[in-house]
């Protein structure tokens, strides 16, 4: 079944403290996003793949591509004010069958092997959404009180969120609501069971400082 990677990098550097978006840090002498990308050509090369990036910063993504050698064919899509219109930006431009990777640029340690149980698991059920297991203790607060909550039903999400492409198509025509904090809300809301398929602790988002030492250490193995 035909496979397309949609990495969404409409991030900015201000939590990082850096002039320039996160995603073009650079980090073992790429910037991240390139590592990102290159995560899903490992996992096929024939996958196509669709960035999408904020219009302004198309030209700079195409400038690194050409210093470092980055030759994969790659589709440039411009985002959208919000990540919800982002992604729909990038699904009007693929085909209406196969299996989409929908992921965040800032996740340059996805492994193959949750690659594979996401396609795996999209093909047969529709969808799947890679999580961890949250291991910390959790509390519920409303500000005035608190309570634990069993730690032991409770997943950190990550991406790539992946599905039929037919279904998520179908759940991006709804009107935009504030609760569609990422693309398996938006499919639920459409009357779809959601999948969760085992994923991988370094797959991290690459949101504060900290984040970067700990990708940068992974990746330069340190």
């Amino acid at each position: 079944m035909k496979k397309i990677a949609l990495v969404v990098a409409g991030g900015s550097g201000i939590r990082m403290g850096h002039q320039h978006p996160k995603q073009f840090l650079e980090i073992a002498g790429k910037p991240v996003l390139m590592h990102t990308l290159e995560c899903f050509i490992h996992f096929d090369h024939a996958m196509e793949i669709v960035v999408i990036l904020p219009e302004e910063h198309i030209p700079l993504w195409s400038d690194l591509c050409r210093k470092q050698g980055f030759a994969h064919p790659v589709r440039m899509v411009s985002g959208g004010e919000t990540r919800f219109q982002s992604v729909k930006n990038g699904l009007s431009v693929i085909p209406d069958e196969g299996i989409v990777f929908i992921h965040d640029g800032v996740r340059p340690l996805v492994s193959q092997a949750t690659l594979g149980r996401c396609y795996d698991m999209a093909v047969l059920h529709g969808n799947a959404i890679p999580v961890v297991p949250v291991t910390e203790s959790v509390r519920w607060s409303d500000r005035m009180s608190s309570h634990p909550l069993d730690r032991d039903k409770l997943f950190l999400i990550q991406t790539p969120q992946t599905f039929r492409i037919p279904l998520i198509k179908k759940a991006y025509a709804q009107d935009y609501l504030p609760e569609f904090t990422d693309d398996a809300s938006v499919l639920e809301k459409s009357g779809e069971t959601i999948r969760l398929a085992q994923g991988n602790r370094e797959n991290i988002k690459i949101t504060w400082p900290s984040d970067l030492l700990i990708v940068r250490a992974l990746l330069t193995g340190q």
